[in-house]
């Protein structure tokens, strides 16, 4: 007689969502208390008790993290009655042959590890830990035998913020309406045809989850406000650690340019000065950024080139004197281009020679001696930059700042609000974050950097009967600029 085993499970109406998704790929989550890890350890239970023989793999960017959560959470709610875990390998062996495997990936080489595993279920918890690369590589090992009649899946769960931030967002949250499958395709140079599949974003909310305490939503609530908001509410516009957190985005105010970083676009007049910025890449995306100054000294970004293959944080892989025709192509409509002087500023890196022919040379000169795109060398001191954008950034009282983007800027204004500060430089954003735009800011405000506000300082002085009449009311008011 089979044996009856109570697993003992009772899913929240998201956690259900998430169980029986037809999508191929799944995030969950968004705020903390969702059930993100619970719902994780019991869909691998399932999925590995009705398809014997097959394989689930469950990631955390460490094996802490995979202790204290995953393995933590399997241990307490799989039964003993149906496997035994495998301290040594960290493996959960159910007695149909299947079996679930608890792995980390701590960084882009660790994922080859796994080049030679064969996996049906891919689960990745915290993905925004993770960089695309490594979620996208172990995609590649979703495969199954004809016999085993399954089709593998991908399913994640995520709060927001870290270094994949960005990514994430682009590539689940922003894909359509929150909750609805969404089609993508895919195409494929080695079979010659487009493959086809769905994916969906599930957000879940400590409030969905009824065996959250209240003492837990009432801990949340005392957070800061970036990580109140990120935790509570999902929210993938503010997260804790997030960098730029005074970037406003207001398409209420894009008209009238108030408390507004980003605006519409307008003609720019002829006598603004104007600036190009540019972050070289080969395997990451390259950046060009065109910049107007007006008489007061604000900044607008008109234009933006971005050299990335539609994939965040992956280059076009094409030479400089590629990129330097891109670039004069940009430029083509411009008015009275031919009387336009343009003062372009890039990375000091590209102007190395120690290995023969600099990227700026290679730029300079392009194929066939046509006329290329000459720079002068930028400032490269990081933490300066980053005060020099926070400077421009911030609004005086009539909600002016000194720096605003066009709404045509898509990419810039896609990966400036993601980034985050990094986690070994506190001060400094996280260099393998998509910051290739946020570096040609830094560049353009750095070639032109603004003075702090002066700060008004307290006078003890007052007036007495010996001082003349006319002399300066200011002193005595207490300030002095």
């Amino acid at each position: 007689m089979a044996q009856v085993v109570d697993i003992n499970y009772e899913p929240t109406p998201k956690q259900i969502i998430f169980h029986s998704t037809t999508a191929n790929e799944v995030l969950y989550g968004g705020a903390a208390g969702g059930g993100k890890s619970k719902a994780i350890v019991m869909d691998a239970l399932s999925r590995c008790l009705n398809f014997p023989e097959t394989h689930a793999y469950l990631f955390r960017r460490t094996y802490t993290e995979l202790e204290d959560t995953l393995i933590k959470e399997a241990k307490a709610s799989y039964p003993k009655a149906l496997g035994r875990y495998n301290v040594g390998r960290h493996d959960f062996e159910l007695i149909n042959g299947s079996v679930i495997h608890f792995r980390h990936c701590a960084s882009i080489g660790d994922m080859y590890n796994y080049a030679g595993a064969e996996i049906q279920w891919l689960y990745m918890d915290e993905l925004t830990s993770f960089e695309m690369e490594i979620y996208t590589f172990l995609k590649t090992r979703l495969r199954a035998k004809k016999s085993l009649g399954v089709e593998p899946i991908v399913r994640c769960a995520s709060n927001p913020g870290n270094i994949g931030h960005g990514w994430v967002k682009a590539y689940f949250v922003d894909a359509g309406p929150y909750g609805s499958i969404i089609k993508a395709s895919e195409y494929s140079k080695t079979l010659n045809r487009t493959r086809y599949y769905t994916k969906q974003y599930i957000p879940a909310l400590a409030t969905d989850n009824p065996y959250i305490t209240e003492d837990y939503i009432f801990e949340l609530e005392r957070k800061p406000e970036a990580l109140r908001n990120a935790l509570l509410f999902g929210h993938w516009d503010a997260f804790e650690g997030q960098a730029l957190t005074d970037f406003k985005i207001a398409p209420e105010h894009y008209v009238d340019r108030r408390w507004t970083h980003v605006i519409d676009p307008f003609p720019i007049p002829l006598h603004w000065r104007r600036y190009m910025s540019f972050d070289h890449g080969y395997s990451r995306p390259w950046a060009a950024l065109w910049w107007a100054m007006d008489e007061a000294g604000i900044l607008y970004c008109y234009r933006e080139a971005y050299g990335w293959n539609g994939t965040p944080n992956k280059g076009e892989m094409i030479t400089p004197g590629e990129i330097s025709r891109r670039i004069l192509a940009c430029e083509k409509d411009d008015e009275a281009r031919e009387n336009l002087h343009v003062d372009r500023i890039a990375d000091p890196a590209i102007f190395d020679r120690s290995r023969g022919p600099s990227v700026a040379d290679q730029m300079r000169d392009t194929d066939g001696g046509l006329r290329g795109v000459i720079f002068r060398k930028g400032d490269n001191n990081r933490l300066n930059g980053l005060m020099q954008i926070h400077e421009r950034l911030r609004f005086n009282d009539q909600g002016i700042p000194k720096m605003y983007f066009f709404k045509t800027c898509t990419n810039t204004i896609r990966t400036l609000p993601a980034l985050p500060y990094s986690l070994t430089k506190p001060e400094d954003i996280d260099s393998d974050s998509e910051d290739h735009l946020y570096d040609a800011v830094r560049y353009m405000v750095m070639a032109y950097p603004m003075a702090a506000e002066p700060v008004k300082r307290y006078h003890t002085r007052v007036r007495t009967p010996y001082d003349e009449p006319g002399e300066e009311d200011d002193i005595y008011r207490g300030y002095d600029y």
